[in-house]
């Protein structure tokens, strides 16, 4: 690992019984306050998708928005978003799931994606999987299957990656 990604792990801060009591939430706050470090990630980050000749990223509600849609900036893409339900207008498609503490729904606009178009997902952390089958499979429900789903932080003890056998997943930085 570079010195500079080295750097942006070691500024990643573990926020003990948060958002609930038994959860340790990887906060990358500190990393998107420092310009030349959010720089660096976001670089380091679009390197792995330059050559899959894609035409979107899918950000998932709410720190997939803004890697995401920094990555589709600097790859020149479009930026499609899935929100928490009742956020979009217009015709949606949703999909709901499981979280560690609780129950959700993702939604996304029925027209965001073509079925020409290659996209990832990108989220910050991957953890037990919920949040990202349901965007794979919300995707899926428009016609197209992402190309890969990419996260920031993997926590490995919760074997997130088990229930997305069927699409390729990178983590940056693994926990």
């Amino acid at each position: 690992m570079s010195q500079a990604l080295s750097q942006i792990e070691e500024s990643i801060e573990g926020i003990p019984d948060f958002p609930i009591k038994g959860v340790l939430f990887r906060d990358i706050n500190p990393v998107l306050r420092d310009a030349k470090k959010f720089s660096i990630l976001i670089e380091k980050m679009s390197e792995g998708l330059k050559e899959l000749q894609l035409t979107k990223i899918v950000g998932i509600e709410s720190r997939g928005f803004i890697l995401g849609s920094a990555l589709a900036a600097r790859l020149g893409l479009g930026f499609v978003p899935l929100r928490k339900s009742g956020k979009l207008p217009g015709a949606i498609l949703s999909q709901t799931y499981q979280l560690e503490y609780g129950e959700a729904i993702l939604e996304i606009q029925k027209d965001s994606l073509d079925l020409d178009d290659r996209m990832v997902i990108v989220d910050d952390v991957l953890a037990t999987g919920g949040t990202a089958r349901a965007a794979v499979d919300l995707c899926q429900k428009t016609g197209v299957k992402p190309l890969k789903l990419m996260v920031l932080i993997e926590l490995l003890n919760l074997n997130g990656r088990e229930i997305l056998s069927d699409v390729s997943v990178e983590s940056l930085f693994k926990f």
